[in-house]
């Protein structure tokens, strides 16, 4: 076996086992410790971020790394961080990107997002996967050395992308009860998905703006949610399933 059939039966591997693995993690919890193997680094997490209310819905780590302090200095300086701006872009597909496609170490290590937060780690690979508007889903992978990830460990990155997409929705599917909502309130949701406000959805579907409010309340109450962001997220996690 050449090299890079090892490699390439060592990624798929990685893929069964989180396939496997029933645990109840969203993603499963092998999946992000896989990558690390094919990937190595000296920390590596995952994260889902509702970026208005500033919590963090869902995380995993290899390593613990940041407290409550940490996160503050995150929020502070997040401008800064312009990988992590480039992750919360919309985006259909899920994406790789490192830290030295926005900054070298030199500049990165001048700059309070560095000093207050990443130290000690100026490399930073991820993969951003799709989620709902104004929220983000990424694993990171952190690096306390200089020098960038190589070309091959992008390539694995970008190549594995969108079959950890597929695993991270098998396992928020099993871990998700269903949803039971009238074709109307799912008419209303996706329109409140597109941006559409209160009198734009009456206009939309031929109704009253009392009748869309009375909707939007049927379906707080249901998913047991209190505002629209929520309701969206919890329905239409994925742009596709819109």
């Amino acid at each position: 076996m050449t090299t890079a059939e090892a490699h390439l039966r060592r990624m798929a591997d990685v893929l069964a086992e989180a396939r496997q693995d029933r645990s109840g993690g969203v993603p499963p919890g092998s999946l992000l410790l896989g990558l690390q193997r094919l990937v190595p680094c000296d920390a590596a997490s995952f994260c889902e971020l509702d970026i208005p209310t500033r919590r963090a819905l869902n995380s995993q780590e290899t390593v613990e790394e940041y407290g409550d302090c940490g996160m503050d200095a995150y929020w502070r300086w997040r401008h800064q961080h312009l990988q992590c701006m480039q992750v919360c872009r919309p985006h259909d597909v899920p994406e790789t990107t490192q830290m030295a496609d926005f900054l070298s170490v030199r500049e990165l290590r001048n700059l309070p997002i560095y000093t207050d937060f990443l130290a000690p780690h100026p490399n930073i690979a991820d993969i951003a996967l799709p989620t709902a508007p104004n929220r983000t889903r990424v694993f990171q992978f952190f690096r306390t050395g200089p020098k960038p990830f190589t070309d091959h460990e992008m390539t694995t990155l970008t190549l594995m992308a969108p079959h950890v997409y597929d695993i991270y929705k098998e396992a928020a599917r099993r871990r998700r009860p269903p949803v039971r909502l009238t074709h109307r309130e799912l008419d209303v949701l996706r329109c409140v998905a597109r941006g559409l406000n209160t009198p734009q959805i009456a206009e939309q579907l031929v109704v009253s703006p009392s009748t869309v409010r009375k909707h939007l309340e049927n379906v707080f109450g249901k998913l047991g949610v209190s505002s629209r962001a929520a309701a969206v997220a919890r329905v239409f996690p994925d742009p596709e399933a819109l």
